[in-house]
């Protein structure tokens, strides 16, 4: 198996020594950093980069700027999808977001995780979990979530909250560790 293929199938991988890995994270960043160095009212010239960095997007989309990613081909949105400034996703696995999905400013998406062995960890090995966040979905600002967390539909997590497991659908969750509060009806 390929380090990529370990680590898209969620196995302990080497992404710091991989060549691969690193010419991939190398081109994501790039055009991070030429998406970032825009103007705010080159709204094409802004959707036609984030197009190249992303692996599937789904009708109109607004990414604010900075935006910040590891690959860009694990990222997937859905159709009405808004993010605020400053989202960071480490994307060394699928992030996926349904339909109407919005996004506060200063929120992380992290797959990548590392082992809780020093010896392993010092290594430089890594893994990472999906993170798949469903349709009608709000975040506030400063939300981190976690690697192999599911969020379901019509759910809102609200700001400064820790997102470590899954959240049901037609859930409000807050806190950290985030939990839901209630339920939507």
């Amino acid at each position: 198996m390929t380090e990529k293929e370990k680590m898209l199938a969620g196995e302990i991988y080497d992404a710091n020594n991989d060549i691969n890995l690193i010419n991939e994270r190398i081109k994501a960043k790039d055009l991070c950093y030429e998406y970032n160095n825009l103007r705010p009212s080159q709204i094409k010239e802004r959707e036609e980069i984030m197009r190249k960095i992303l692996g599937k997007v789904e009708g109109d989309f607004l990414i604010e700027q900075p935006f910040i990613c590891d690959y860009g081909y694990n990222i997937e949105i859905g159709k009405n999808f808004y993010s605020n400034h400053n989202l960071i996703i480490l994307d060394a696995n699928k992030v996926e977001f349904g339909n109407n999905v919005f996004i506060g400013p200063n929120c992380g998406f992290y797959t990548a995780g590392h082992p809780l062995d020093y010896k392993t960890r010092n290594k430089g090995l890594e893994y990472a979990k999906p993170i798949k966040v469903g349709n009608n979905v709000w975040f506030g600002g400063n939300v981190t979530v976690l690697p192999g967390v599911e969020i379901g539909d019509n759910s809102v997590i609200g700001a400064g909250s820790i997102v470590t497991k899954d959240i049901q659908k037609n859930s409000v969750a807050v806190g950290n560790p985030c939990k839901v509060i209630k339920k939507i009806k």
